[in-house]
């Protein structure tokens, strides 16, 4: 362990997998936010906590279990079906299923159901016929639901590192510092989240799109994290901007 810290690649390799386990943990703060906003505010602690933690503990389990985790991208299903051959002559889509591309179907599928559904409430006349308050579900429905993305993101978050080091201690302090990052920034998240109406649709849409790839993964349609988190970056500036916009329209017609 000691040889280990003094390594300057161990230490670069260790700052680069604590940067990518951020971003990916956004997909994971992002719907916790979403779930969590619809509790009374005391509960939606408890749900962003106890959601954090079992993407941690779920985190380490997984780690514990390399061996079976690098087990999962072996085929268990194959459908024999030939799909359109691509322009470089490569299968359109896979037929050959491995654990991993089940598990990424079936979460990008119930992510784009709720998230349609969560939009589907923003947008229905009905969910505002009671005078705006905001729909209110359980604090064991919201941790259920909680627990199921985190089994989703936790199995491509450690297949990810996997694929970064084969370094044991550094994938594990990486992980702990992620969620550690995850667990300050969620509250905060939540807040503004839930303050502005508009970024409620943003985070929705970013959902849906979350789900739409990994699907697309699932199927063996890889997209480049890089396209996905530059264009939500792009719609966030974009959001600031119409935000800022609001405030100085507002304070213009109603000065202090």
């Amino acid at each position: 362990m000691l040889d280990l810290l003094s390594q300057p690649q161990a230490w670069a390799a260790f700052a680069a997998l604590v940067t990518m386990e951020i971003v990916l943990g956004i997909d994971n703060l992002i719907f916790i936010s979403i779930v969590s906003g619809k509790l009374p505010e005391k509960q939606a602690r408890i749900a962003q906590r106890v959601g954090l933690s079992l993407a941690l503990i779920l985190r380490l389990a997984l780690l514990s279990v390399i061996a079976w985790i690098v087990g999962l991208t072996a085929p268990v299903i194959d459908l024999g079906i030939q799909g359109a051959l691509g322009e470089h002559g490569e299968p359109s889509f896979e037929t050959a299923f491995s654990w991993r591309d089940i598990i990424l179907i079936a979460g990008g599928a119930f992510l784009c159901v709720k998230a349609t559904q969560e939009i589907h409430h923003k947008v229905s006349p009905e969910a505002h016929s009671d005078g705006g308050t905001k729909a209110v579900t359980s604090l064991g429905a919201a941790i259920v639901q909680i627990i199921a993305l985190d089994a989703v993101f936790s199995v491509d978050s450690i297949l990810t590192a996997i694929g970064m080091t084969d370094q044991l201690p550094i994938m594990v302090a990486a992980v702990i510092v992620a969620v550690g990052v995850m667990f300050a920034a969620a509250g905060p998240v939540t807040r503004f989240v839930n303050n502005n109406p508009t970024v409620v649709m943003l985070a929705l849409a970013f959902l849906l799109m979350i789900g739409m790839v990994l699907i697309a993964d699932g199927f063996g349609r890889h997209v480049p994290k890089g396209y996905i988190y530059s264009a939500m970056a792009f719609a966030v500036v974009v959001e600031v901007l119409n935000m800022l916009s609001r405030r100085r329209r507002t304070k213009a017609q109603h000065p202090a």
